[in-house]
């Protein structure tokens, strides 16, 4: 007889007291480190404000009371490619017309909760000012070894295989054609969606368009497009440490943050910091219980070690998928606060761009810090292609 079909179960987490009451003893039991007077943020995270954030989070963080807020999304694991695969799943409200399936991709260092907040503007737009006609129905899964899908006990998994079990989930949710969209490493799974799966895929949003890579002659390149690279290239010589530790040797780095919290905590927070649209100051972006929310996510399920062996497995993917363009119609939100925003240039390059925008607020995790914003991005792009979805 032939496997039965993946069936999808409702997936509620519920975390035993145990594993809160030991988080708060490592809290409160930190070795600090020192740091140079007025240091400030210029080597990495800064220890005044983490002192500040760490003591939040072992007196008065509710982790029960955000668990329970996450779990008000209908949530659900399945099993795909050997792996339990969480993801959340959202109907649109009593759609004008038929809802368009969106599946989000998130990156690093995150999970499904990039996108917790733009959820409800999305499936129920008519309850948010939008109109009705604009609701998707909206899936969100964890990449394997982030969050609550299970972490591959074998070799990390690279963009192209997500990007492959996204499409057997959408199939496995009735979902014959949908949109794809994301940021970070979830601009690249999307991109492979498009890429692998363009009789599927009606079209691709992305919030950046990846770290360059160019097998052809440097000469065929525009003089924007130079400018670009070098721009890569010095931001990778200021920023882009954590990425080399990730690519190659992500294990080391694994020891020290799954054992310590606040380890983990100044590894993930310097990167909400520098890479959102703060100004600076990262509460101007995430409340506290935001912050730790993310951070506790990483924690309670042990996955800062496999997210960021995907990094290795992605700095493996052979030069000539990389040189692939994406034929689907694509477009691209390149958010003011954003890393290496790239020109039109490139990305007409890369793919059959309809539609570039440059909103005036928000960074690398927009769908959390400009939730309405970024939820009227992709209502915009998407409206010429739900009449295509549904033929």
């Amino acid at each position: 007889m032939p496997d039965a079909a993946p069936r999808p179960e409702p997936f509620t987490p519920q975390t035993a007291p145990a594993a809160l009451e030991d988080l708060r003893a490592r809290l409160r039991a930190t070795r600090w480190p020192d740091a140079p007077e007025d240091a400030g943020w210029s080597l990495g995270t800064d220890l005044d404000y983490l002192r500040e954030l760490v003591a939040y989070w072992a007196e008065e963080f509710d982790w029960p009371a955000q668990e329970a807020a996450l779990a008000r999304l209908p949530r659900f694991r399945v099993r795909l490619g050997g792996l339990g695969i969480h993801f959340a799943h959202v109907r649109a409200a009593a759609p004008a017309g038929p809802a368009l399936p969106l599946v989000l991709s998130h990156g690093w260092p995150d999970s499904f909760w990039r996108y917790a907040k733009v959820i409800p503007l999305l499936t129920d737009p008519g309850a948010h000012g939008a109109d009705p006609a604009d609701a998707f129905d909206v899936v969100v899964p964890d990449v394997p070894g982030y969050g609550y899908s299970d972490r591959p006990t074998g070799p990390p998994l690279n963009s192209i295989a997500v990007a492959g079990l996204w499409a057997e989930l959408m199939d496995v949710l009735g979902y014959e054609r949908f949109g794809a969209a994301g940021g970070d490493i979830g601009s690249h799974v999307s991109r492979y969606l498009g890429l692998d799966h363009p009789d599927r895929v009606v079209a691709v949003h992305r919030m950046d368009g990846g770290l360059p890579v160019f097998t052809g002659d440097p000469a065929d390149l525009t003089p924007e497009e130079r400018a670009w690279f070098e721009e890569v290239t010095a931001w990778g010589a200021a920023e882009g440490a954590y990425a080399a530790m990730h690519r190659t040797k992500p294990q080391t780095a694994a020891f020290g943050l799954t054992d310590s919290p606040v380890g983990l905590a100044a590894w993930i927070v310097e990167k909400l910091r520098s890479w959102s649209d703060c100004d600076g100051d990262i509460e101007r972006c995430f409340t506290k219980d935001e912050i730790l929310t993310n951070v506790t996510l990483y924690w309670l399920t042990g996955t800062i070690g496999s997210s960021m062996r995907m990094y290795h497995a992605n700095a493996a993917i052979p030069p000539e998928q990389h040189a692939r363009r994406v034929e689907v119609p694509s477009g691209f939100s390149l958010f003011r606060g954003d890393i290496v925003r790239p020109p039109r240039k490139w990305l007409e390059r890369v793919a059959n761009v309809v539609r570039v925008t440059e909103p005036a607020r928000g960074g690398h995790f927009a769908p959390f810090e400009e939730p309405e914003l970024y939820a009227e991005e992709l209502r915009a792009f998407f409206r010429p292609y739900r009449a295509v979805a549904t033929d």
